[in-house]
């Protein structure tokens, strides 16, 4: 085994792990708070489970999944003596179950060159961040890599991308101004990425909602033409979204369920909230592959999203 390269990888995963616990520390603490008052020298009685719920409902887990995970602590700890340790080591583990199906890494599929993965979501919710981080990871770990700025009406959003693009060392295409039509643009990039042999492709797309119908006709424009292209394009839909809009996530996810075809999640901002329990709320309720988790601005920042580690923070357990 080489362990010169062993040690940086553990010293990576246990920085990761030791950020992604600071990062949920605004919902973590809350959550804890909330157990450690209803428990103090208190058994497990139907009060404290009622307020137990509210606590998890505060946090942005949903009704459902507080109700859920409320009934299998009483039924096997009803009416006895327990710490609020023990309470966040059982929640944690309800958690990472509710999760394991749907933590799921972004593969690529070699065969398809380049295989492009569409990226939506409302403005500010992270969106051409996560694609600048993106396209640099995948830059780093050798891939051929290409940005479209397919916000074209967005010039800051453009020019976002082209400073990640640059910090990447990955080509991009931009529009030449705000009047580009997006799907000529990603007709632009499709063609060049697939003559320069490139292995990924990543979309930014608009994500305005005051006219949802116009939305949705410029998604499936870009598709369209996509699949002009390539028939079996995109490859991947990715939603970003804002942890910090809490169950308002719910909403998004169901908007662009109906106008793409969402294959997966990105969920951003995860430091800057104290209702990341919606993760959970999600997970159950739409079943959808979560991908990549955000909790900062750096590179790093934007890692693969595991179950356990997540439950781990979420219920402040080391």
């Amino acid at each position: 085994m080489d362990e010169t390269r062993e040690i940086p990888q553990e010293a990576a995963k246990k920085g990761w792990l030791s950020k992604l616990k600071d990062g949920l520390l605004k919902t973590s603490s809350k959550l804890g708070d909330g157990i450690s008052s209803l428990l103090h020298k208190r058994k497990l009685d139907a009060a404290a489970l009622e307020e137990l719920e509210e606590v998890l409902i505060q946090a942005d887990m949903g009704a459902q999944v507080a109700s859920q995970m409320v009934a299998s602590l009483a039924k096997e700890r009803f009416n006895k003596e327990v710490s609020d340790s023990e309470v966040r080591t059982f929640l944690a583990d309800q958690v990472s179950s509710i999760l394991e199906p749907i933590a799921r890494p972004l593969e690529l599929d070699a065969s398809k060159k380049p295989h492009v993965i569409l990226v939506v979501g409302v403005n500010g919710s992270g969106k051409t961040t996560t694609i600048g981080k993106m396209a640099a990871q995948f830059a780093k770990s050798g891939k051929r890599v290409r940005v479209a700025a397919g916000d074209t009406f967005r010039a800051a959003a453009v020019d976002q991308l082209d400073v990640w693009a640059g910090r990447a060392g990955v080509a991009i295409v931009r529009p030449e101004s705000a009047t580009t039509d997006p799907a000529s643009l990603l007709y632009d990039a499709l063609s060049l990425s697939q003559r320069e042999g490139d292995d990924v492709l990543l979309v930014d797309t608009a994500g305005r909602l005051h006219n949802k119908t116009d939305l949705m006709a410029e998604l499936d424009k870009m598709v369209r033409v996509l699949k002009k292209l390539d028939a079996s394009a995109p490859h991947a839909c990715l939603l970003v979204l804002d942890a910090t809009v809490g169950q308002n996530a719910h909403a998004q996810v169901e908007l662009f369920a109906k106008v793409a075809n969402v294959t997966g999640l990105v969920v951003t901002k995860l430091d800057g909230t104290a209702k990341a329990g919606v993760v959970v709320s999600l997970s159950q309720r739409y079943g959808l592959p979560i991908h990549l988790i955000g909790v900062g601005e750096k590179l790093e920042d934007l890692q693969p999203f595991t179950a356990t580690s997540f439950a781990k923070g979420l219920l402040g357990i080391d």
